[in-house]
């Protein structure tokens, strides 16, 4: 593909295959025997464009979507049409008369949501819809065992407030071997017989692939929709979504004991060919993959050299016939021979950080997802 034909002053281009979001969100859906299936599209849908993901999958039947943020709700509240938007923040403080203007559902953290929310309800003098979040063992958010005791001994701290989802959250269902997943799993299944009301939902992405036990009434996806492996020791099954391009801005040789980058990190051993490329840390480009990093021309691997800058890299084109690395020449980040899953071994963090981490200066198009 040419870069950024519609943008010829663009020095990187971010593309993003809407139709693999649409044909993941369809193999999980399928993962969990064809059970309604929400889109959680937080974090700008981990990077990759909340509002196209959202529409894209709103376009093949999904009716739920979960968001950190009453901002984030706002923005694809047009996309969505007669959705479910699920706030995972909840009713913070003050937000009570934005979640009731623009429709959103808030998740119950804590009894002080409860309280805010159902106090709002009362003002309103109708009942407003909420979500149920129990902790079972990630100790971050959710209504931690005592409180649901509470909430259980006194229903009518609930009076107002319609649930629509029962919630609760893995932490460890991406890991080999995990023994936590079922535990959690047993917490989970008492705290909905203690609290029937609504749908059950269970399962992140990792959690789509343990069986039938995870499924409940609602799916809850997240990083497998953008391409993430979500299991621990086998291929991944995911489409890769996104594919980030730039290309070189200027090509030279260096010879032995030349070196490369702030702080002299890499040392020429011998007379090598290294191309400059216009991205770095300012645009999520990890500093943690100097000396680590890898890119490809025409199908051909191009090492990183050196430290990340803010603005730049420096790549060996040694093997790159000089006919092919030439300033313009385009240079695959991610994409087809090298995924998010392999950027992130070699940047030590996980898919989660490098899709999120993808910087605003990037020129984006967006493909498919009709």
């Amino acid at each position: 593909m040419a870069l950024a034909a519609d943008n010829p002053l663009a020095t990187a281009v971010l593309t993003v295959d809407l139709d693999a979001v649409q044909a993941n969100y369809r193999l999980l859906k399928g993962e969990l025997g064809g059970l309604p299936t929400a889109a959680a599209v937080k974090g700008d849908a981990y990077g990759v464009g909340a509002v196209q993901a959202s529409r894209a999958m709103a376009n093949i039947g999904c009716e739920d979507f979960f968001v950190v943020s009453v901002e984030e709700g706002i923005e694809i509240k047009p996309v969505v049409g007669d959705g479910r938007i699920h706030v995972l923040y909840g009713a913070m403080p003050g937000s009570e008369s934005a979640l009731v203007e623009h429709g959103l559902t808030p998740v119950m953290n804590s009894l002080g949501d409860i309280e805010r929310w159902a106090a709002e309800a009362n003002r309103l003098g109708r009942p407003l819809p909420c979500d149920l979040h129990f902790d079972t063992g990630m100790s971050r958010t959710g209504f931690p065992a005592a409180e649901a005791d509470v909430l259980e001994a006194e229903p009518a701290r609930l009076q107002g407030l319609e649930v629509d989802v029962v919630m609760s959250h893995l932490h460890s269902a991406d890991a080999a071997g995990d023994a936590y997943s079922a535990g959690q799993l047993e917490r989970f299944q008492d705290m909905r017989s203690r609290f029937a009301q609504g749908r059950a939902s269970f399962a992140n992405s990792s959690g789509c692939f343990l069986g039938p036990g995870y499924r409940f009434d609602l799916g809850r996806p997240g990083i497998a929709l953008y391409g993430g492996n979500p299991l621990a020791t086998a291929a991944n099954p995911m489409q890769g979504v996104i594919r980030l391009e730039s290309r070189v801005l200027q090509v030279r040789e260096i010879a032995a004991g030349d070196v490369v980058g702030y702080s002299a990190t890499f040392t020429a051993s011998e007379t090598m060919r290294v191309a400059t490329v216009p991205l770095g840390y300012a645009d999520g480009y990890h500093r943690s993959l100097g000396n680590a990093g890898l890119t490809h021309i025409d199908g051909i691997p191009c090492p990183v050299l050196g430290r990340i800058s803010m603005d730049l890299i420096s790549i060996d084109v040694t093997a790159v016939p000089e006919t092919q690395a030439r300033a313009g020449a385009l240079v695959e980040v991610i994409g087809p021979h090298q995924d998010i899953e392999d950027v992130a071994v070699r940047a030590g963090t996980n898919s989660n950080e490098i899709l999120t981490s993808l910087g605003a200066r990037y020129h984006r198009v967006y493909v498919g997802g009709q």
